[in-house]
């Protein structure tokens, strides 16, 4: 699927199928094999878009949370899309809710699952030791339920992340800005229809963060999937896109 990703001008995507659309944010250390169960199921009926956020391009002196944010402006504008459902997991969740705030009219539906916004507690209290494998891949297991979905792929990815200076100071720099972007204050003025799908094991955005999200978005639905950790759309997909169906039918 990686293989699929289409370079246009400043922008790194990928799309597939026809419809409404259907647009995917993936977190911090996230990539497009997080939503491949989303887009195998969805891609049928809607168009299904996945812009990977510029983490590991931008500026230094550049990257924060409003220039990615930007950055999805932009790639909608760029597209001609309007009506989006936007769906974000983790940092993407703090994204779309951030873009929502900055720009309603061009949204439809907004759906987090594992967001930031309100508290995270990320990797724990420090950055993954360099060169240390173990440590990197019992952080990552334990960012699941079942600690067998933390493949040797997924892990390779983040210890590969850890033992890169520019990688991970990208990372550290795009996590304090998110931890300045507390929208508890601003959630109310969010009037679109929003979905909230959380696991009730999550460890870094804890299921009382989707009740804190429930109470402050005014039209919002909250579904807690138990044995389920922080990106229910990888751990338990069935349930997942079953809720995310009933959603969009919903809201028609």
């Amino acid at each position: 699927m990686e293989d699929q990703i289409i370079e246009q001008g400043k922008f790194r995507f990928f799309e597939k199928g026809e419809g409404d659309v259907l647009l995917l944010l993936h977190g911090l250390m996230g990539a497009l094999s997080n939503f491949s169960h989303i887009i195998d199921h969805f891609s049928s009926k809607y168009h299904v878009v996945v812009p990977m956020l510029p983490i590991m391009e931008l500026p230094l002196k550049e990257l924060s949370m409003n220039a990615l944010v930007s950055h999805v402006q932009d790639f909608v504008k760029e597209k001609g899309f309007s009506g989006v459902h936007l769906l974000g997991n983790s940092l993407g969740g703090h994204i779309a809710l951030l873009y929502v705030l900055n720009s309603p009219e061009t949204v439809a539906s907004i759906t987090l699952t594992g967001s930031s916004g309100l508290f995270e507690s990320a990797m724990g209290s420090s950055f993954p030791k360099r060169q240390n494998y173990e440590f990197v891949k019992k952080k990552v297991e334990e960012t699941f339920y079942d600690p067998a979905i933390a493949t040797k792929e997924i892990v390779d990815g983040v210890f590969d992340l850890a033992n890169d200076r520019n990688k991970a100071l990208r990372t550290v720099i795009t996590a304090k800005s998110a931890i300045r972007h507390n929208l508890a204050d601003k959630l109310h003025e969010i009037k679109i229809p929003a979905l909230l799908i959380w696991g009730k094991q999550d460890k870094v955005t804890p299921s009382f963060v989707g009740e804190e999200f429930h109470k402050l978005i005014g039209d919002s639905r909250l579904v807690l999937i138990d044995k389920c950790g922080h990106a229910p759309m990888m751990e338990v997909p069935e349930e997942f896109n079953t809720a995310l169906k009933s959603f969009l039918d919903e809201i028609g």
